[in-house]
């Protein structure tokens, strides 16, 4: 994943292989991980615990 750029506010980031608009966002926020639609950057987000999303991540990355 990388920074979004200056029209991004700081700390929200997305995968660089995703299409512009099509992909979730994501940024930490003390012990959880926002998540928000690309689409919608002002719309509502999940929070999800920290530790949940380093599984949910180690899931999807599994050979």
């Amino acid at each position: 994943m990388r920074s979004m750029g200056a029209n991004k506010p700081a700390g929200w980031r997305k995968s660089s292989a995703s299409a512009k608009q099509d992909c979730v966002e994501c940024r930490p926020d003390g012990d959880a991980i926002l998540v928000r639609d690309s689409k919608n950057s002002v719309g509502p987000h999940l929070a999800v615990p920290a530790a949940g999303w380093a599984a949910f991540l180690a899931s999807v990355t599994a050979d």
